[in-house]
């Protein structure tokens, strides 16, 4: 039996180098069930507080970064992981240059 998949064989490999003072961002993959984002953060950027408005996990790919969960704030660094309930209030400071992957679930997922 055949079945669809997608694979990425070094996912850090797909966000290219990151330029200082700036964050990127690369959608590599979506489907009906999740959206799939890689970020790249030059040290000393952040993403603000802000909510979204469905469930997300946040997964560091590498560096360090203070990540703000609610009321919570962690010291968060490659292997770090984290699940988002819709509407939380968060935040990504990079202390260091950080690769991290958003995937943002669908209300069904």
């Amino acid at each position: 039996m055949s079945e669809n998949y997608f694979y990425v064989a070094e996912l850090e490999t797909q966000i290219p180098e990151i330029p200082s003072d700036s964050i990127i961002s690369r959608t590599f993959y979506q489907d009906d069930q999740f959206k799939s984002i890689l970020f790249g953060f030059a040290a000393g950027q952040e993403l603000s507080e802000h909510t979204a408005s469905v469930p997300a996990i946040i997964h560091i790919l590498s560096g360090e970064a203070r990540l703000t969960l609610g009321n919570d704030a962690f010291d968060a660094k490659a292997g770090s992981w984290a699940r988002m309930p819709a509407g939380l209030p968060h935040s990504v400071y990079a202390k260091t240059p950080v690769k991290m992957l958003l995937l943002m679930l669908r209300d069904n997922a």
